[in-house]
């Protein structure tokens, strides 16, 4: 279905019934469905194959896909015997590495404080320096926002709310060069990604059900977690 609030064109790579072998952005004489936006939209993959003619964004580029490829093991004996390597930790420290970053921003949520001192000293230990902020910076109560008391979490008394864009300006003003973040929630990490003015990674996503690891719902969909296929209200 389309409206004018959508193109009548659009992608669903995550629909594609082919194996990943066998589709055509993997293949060159692979398979693809009407969908495919490498066979259909052109026009929007040459835009895009252009910004990486620019030496900034070419460099980081080329940087993330050497990680990409220094992320497995025995790649020398072919495709099939690839081993994974690196835990991301670490993999985003090789990349700050590579891009000769020196100041990381770790901006991360209050209920992981623990887990963001050990990311932070483990930082440290690799010789960057780690700028920080919490969600809670600044002590904003959540009626700024308009958020009733029967909406906290806290009912009935003081709740201060999270603040990314104070998180994201708190990065800006010390210039960090690389912005890795931590159990923020959903919708707090988008506004740390649209103030930041320093590129911004995640270590680890908020699931507070699943202890920040969100795919467990995925792969039990089928399963335990049968319910959550249900149609939102």
């Amino acid at each position: 279905m389309t409206t004018d609030r959508y193109p009548a064109e659009s992608s669903d790579c995550a629909g594609c019934p082919f194996r990943n072998a066998d589709r055509f952005c993997m293949n060159r004489d692979g398979k693809h469905p009407e969908t495919c936006p490498t066979r259909n939209q052109t026009d929007v993959v040459a835009r895009a194959n252009r910004e990486y003619e620019r030496p900034d964004i070419r460099a980081f580029a080329y940087a993330a896909s050497v990680q990409e490829g220094e992320g497995y093991a025995g790649r020398e004996q072919g495709h099939a015997q690839v081993k994974p390597l690196k835990p991301r930790i670490l993999e985003i420290a090789e990349f700050a590495r590579r891009m000769s970053y020196r100041r990381l921003g770790l901006v991360f949520c209050a209920g992981l404080a623990r887990e963001a001192k050990l990311v932070g000293d483990f930082y440290r230990s690799r010789d960057f320096e780690v700028v920080s902020a919490v969600c809670k910076v600044g002590q904003m109560p959540k009626e700024i926002i308009g958020i009733a008391d029967h909406q906290k979490i806290a009912i009935g008394r003081h709740e201060t709310m999270c603040n990314p864009i104070s998180q994201a300006m708190l990065m800006n003003a010390a210039k960090t060069e690389f912005n890795v973040l931590l159990g923020l929630c959903v919708g707090h990490d988008s506004l740390v990604f649209k103030y930041s003015q320093a590129p911004c990674t995640v270590l680890a996503a908020k699931d507070r059900v699943f202890g920040h690891n969100p795919l467990a719902a995925v792969y039990t969909l089928d399963s335990y977690y049968r319910y959550l296929k249900t149609p939102l209200e």
